[in-house]
């Protein structure tokens, strides 16, 4: 299937029911009357989120989409029936936007969430409604409203606590098919990817985590070059980085100098994704001996200077990929839990705890 990550469509609610312009005639009613009822509310156009949806692809070929019209009233009071809403379904990570204005109307990021991206008109009123003591039989009505009509362009950042980066070849494609159920492209030469891949990380039967796999990035993507650059909004949303490393390149460069020119590329496109927390993962160990790969692989950190966190392994031959997997899913699991804490504080102190109390003074026993 192709990857589709930007879409435009057009939406229309439902018009409301026009109200009725009814008078009552019954046998042995002396005083009959207005009785007119309201027309019925317009469909509304909904979008819902579906985690079993990766792809804005559904849109390439319907892209016009019109909810029901409410049934005008009737008389005995009869209400006229409500339009049916129209329900689309679009993948988890989908931002909505109205083209006329560019204005960011929301974003699904849950299974089951709903939008109201174009409220169905209002049913008109009955004449009913308008009569008085000097008015006895009015044949006013109210039409119904029209409903809204927008122009949306939905765009998809894909939800995943883990993103893989790394330029071509770097073995990102052999990682996240080797630690997920995930089965993109792998072969020995580069550019094999050339869409997004997500994979779900099983730890045990309770505990995952989402890993996200986009095309290589190349020198100059930021000016346009390559596919990769197109895809890096896809690691917007990610809490942690891999940087895949290749020890062994086909091209012989120096891994510390390509490290180098994927940071300046990630400046240059997003200084907030520069900024992500990042860890250093060498692959292809298994080309080289063991102590050679450490070596290797130190060698580059001390060039870099590099401080943080980094992991050397082998995807191919499953050396070092469970425990880059688990102290990943360690780190997630302690972010999850810093963050519904201070959730939980916000919640019943309404601002975060903070160890000096409001009047300065030290807290004491």
């Amino acid at each position: 299937m192709k990857f589709v990550d930007e879409a435009s469509i057009h939406v229309q609610a439902g018009k409301g029911g026009d109200g009725s312009s009814s008078m009552r005639r019954e046998k042995y009613v002396p005083f009959g009357g207005p009785d007119g009822g309201d027309g019925g509310k317009g469909g509304s156009v909904v979008l819902e989120g579906d985690s079993g949806l990766n792809t804005l692809v559904d849109f390439r070929h319907k892209r016009q989409f019109r909810a029901q019209n409410g049934d005008s009233g009737k008389g005995r009071q009869m209400y006229g029936k409500g339009g049916d809403d129209v329900v689309i379904r679009v993948p988890l990570g989908t931002i909505v936007t109205d083209e006329e204005n560019g204005k960011v109307l929301g974003e699904i990021t849950a299974a089951g969430e709903r939008m109201i991206v174009a409220r169905g008109g209002k049913g008109g009123l009955g004449n009913v409604h308008f009569k008085s003591s000097t008015n006895r039989a009015p044949r006013r009505t109210v039409p119904g409203e029209a409903g809204e009509a927008r122009q949306l362009h939905l765009e998809l950042k894909v939800l995943a606590d883990v993103g893989l980066l790394g330029f071509p070849n770097a073995g990102k494609s052999t990682l996240i098919s080797a630690v997920s159920a995930a089965r993109p492209k792998v072969a020995d030469y580069p550019f094999t990817t050339l869409h997004p891949n997500l994979g779900v990380v099983r730890i045990d039967t309770e505990r995952s985590f989402v890993i996200a796999d986009i095309p290589g990035i190349i020198e100059g993507a930021a000016e346009g070059a390559g596919l990769g650059i197109q895809f890096l909004k896809h690691l917007a949303r990610t809490g942690l980085l891999l940087h895949l490393v290749d020890l062994a390149p086909l091209d012989g460069k120096d891994p510390a100098e390509a490290i180098r020119e994927l940071e300046a590329e990630l400046k240059q496109y997003d200084a907030a994704l520069a900024d992500k927390p990042r860890w250093l993962v060498f692959t292809k160990a298994d080309l080289l001996a063991a102590e050679e790969a450490q070596a290797a692989a130190k060698a580059v950190l001390d060039d870099l200077g590099w401080s943080g966190e980094w992991a050397l392994i082998s995807a191919v031959a499953q050396q070092g990929t469970d425990e880059l997997v688990q102290r990943v899913n360690r780190v997630l699991e302690e972010r999850e839990g810093e963050s519904r804490d201070k959730r939980l504080a916000d919640e019943v102190f309404g601002e975060p705890l903070s160890e000096t109390p409001p009047d300065g003074t030290e807290s004491g026993d």
